[in-house]
């Protein structure tokens, strides 16, 4: 595939267009979905309203982003881009079909839920209960009476059927999710062990990589839907390993509806779809942009229809993410990514997940998935932590694969039990062994903190600044220092099984 120069790029990498206006309140239609937070009750009854703004042009729903990093922002999304996002998914998977909501309904992958569902004439079915758990989610699709059918979920609702901690997975639990014609995994990263997991039972794991931004996952496995365009420019803040391998998307043609799995990329929602069509081919392509003078790795734009208008009664934060070019709109991420040959997308990281240390910038989202490969580690966060003397250091938060300990019965809201403490110095030492082999020794964690479970968000997304607040830092502490261990025994929610209020 030979790739195409885009509106608004120039051969000095530049940024397509000029900034967009930010919308207002006063400027919004009066049935406007605002989500501004929990739904109160079944979310099925948002059903009409999204029916009758999704039949209009203009300002369809307003939704605020996961807050992972910072204060969560407002973002307009409008009928049009809405329903680009809709059809596309559509196309690249099996069609229109049924869905099942079991994320909060007021982020937007829980109200694509039921966007989605409008577009495709259906009727989503709700999961209950107060909590994600296998038996609701199993309960939930024998609801389900339509022969093709979709959910979405975290990487950690994942984990709950197909790797709970008491290594003993409900095995109608499993099979319903093996029902699905296609599973999208977003939010987090995906390990590999899981990935694995989920193609050796059958499931139709498909990775998306978007955000509230581009009405939720807009590229799969790697290729963008057919409405978007993604394009790659030069971003200082990117990492320098210049060995650090980048992780790769399977090429298409070793892809197929039955045995389709592969690793999401780090914030933001990364991964890959496929339905029980066949896989995307590397001829339906054209839609990634690198521009004649793109680098191989930097900050990954987003174009097309599905880009949101901007942020509510924000100039600032809209003027320094979204521009339009020729009618086109285009987000500015904050993460990195890199193009194959075949221009497949490859999310590295977060922009703020590069860790400077010593002067030598390390990507957190690459240690991470090195940390994940080993078969001990269910979940790993690295992030930095100051220090007097090299300004920052990795420090790294594990939750390792292991029997539950004496004493600790899991239940609906604390399914890992409980512990926390240092890895032990034997698988201290083996991670610390691999991310040196791969990534150099400057990327190796300098702190370490194990937990049974990472704390995370209503959307599933790791808490960053609870895991931060895990370590304490230590002014003038040696590169050597041993593991810091942080008192953090539930700072962070399940991810909602109910869609609605928690």
């Amino acid at each position: 595939m030979v790739a195409h120069c885009g509106p608004g790029t120039s051969a000095s990498g530049q940024e397509p267009g000029h900034p967009l206006d930010a919308p207002l309140a006063a400027e919004l239609p009066s049935d406007v979905v605002v989500l501004d937070g929990p739904v109160e009750g079944n979310p099925t009854a948002l059903l009409p309203r999204l029916r009758a703004v999704l039949s209009r042009p203009g300002a369809a729903v307003v939704v605020a982003t996961s807050g992972s990093t910072g204060r969560p922002k407002k973002t307009v999304l409008s009928a049009e881009a809405l329903t680009a996002s809709g059809r596309a998914t559509e196309r690249a998977t099996s069609g229109p079909g049924q869905w099942l909501l079991c994320l909060p309904a007021h982020y937007v992958a829980g109200v694509q839920v039921l966007a989605r569902s409008v577009l495709a004439g259906t009727t989503p079915v709700v999961m209950t209960g107060e909590h994600f758990t296998p038996r609701a989610f199993a309960d939930a699709v024998e609801g389900m009476n339509h022969p093709v059918r979709y959910v979405s979920v975290v990487p950690t609702q994942l984990q709950r059927i197909l790797d709970p901690a008491d290594g003993s997975p409900d095995p109608r639990a499993v099979a319903a999710l093996a029902r699905f014609d296609a599973v999208l995994v977003g939010g987090s990263p995906l390990s590999p062990a899981l990935a694995a997991l989920a193609d050796a039972a059958g499931v139709r794991v498909v990775r998306t990589y978007g955000m509230s931004e581009t009405c939720g996952g807009c590229v799969y496995n790697g290729v963008p839907l057919d409405t978007v365009t993604v394009r790659i420019l030069p971003d200082d803040a990117g990492p320098h390993l210049a060995h650090a391998p980048a992780l790769s998307v399977p090429p298409a043609e070793e892809a197929s509806a039955e045995t389709w799995s592969a690793e999401e990329g780090p914030g933001g929602t990364s991964s890959a779809a496929v339905g029980s069509a066949e896989a995307p081919s590397t001829a339906a392509l054209p839609a990634v942009d690198q521009g004649p003078a793109s680098p191989l790795e930097g900050r990954i734009w987003l174009g097309g229809e599905v880009v949101a208008s901007g942020y509510l009664n924000d100039p600032a934060q809209t003027a320094a993410h979204f521009r339009v070019s020729e009618g086109r709109r285009w987000y500015r991420t904050d993460d990195l990514g890199s193009l194959d040959e075949n221009g497949r997308l490859t999310v590295l990281g977060r922009t703020d997940d590069v860790i400077n240390t010593g002067g030598v910038k390390v990507s957190a989202g690459r240690v991470a998935d090195v940390l994940l490969d080993h078969d001990r580690v269910r979940q790993a966060l690295v992030l930095p932590v100051a220090h007097s003397e090299w300004g920052q250091v990795v420090a790294a938060v594990v939750a390792v694969r292991r029997p539950l300990h004496s004493g600790s019965v899991p239940d609906d809201h604390h399914p890992d039990g409980g512990f926390e403490g240092d890895l032990g110095p034997g698988l201290e030492r083996e991670l610390a062994q691999s991310v040196r082999e791969r990534l150099g020794a400057p990327a190796v964690p300098k702190r370490w903190c194990r937990v049974d479970r990472l704390p995370l968000l209503l959307t599933g997304k790791p808490d960053r600044r609870a895991a931060a607040a895990l370590f304490t830092a230590e002014p003038g502490a040696s590169p050597g220092a041993g593991p810091g261990v942080g008192p953090h025994a539930d700072t962070g929610a399940e991810p909602s099984a109910r869609p609605g209020k928690r």
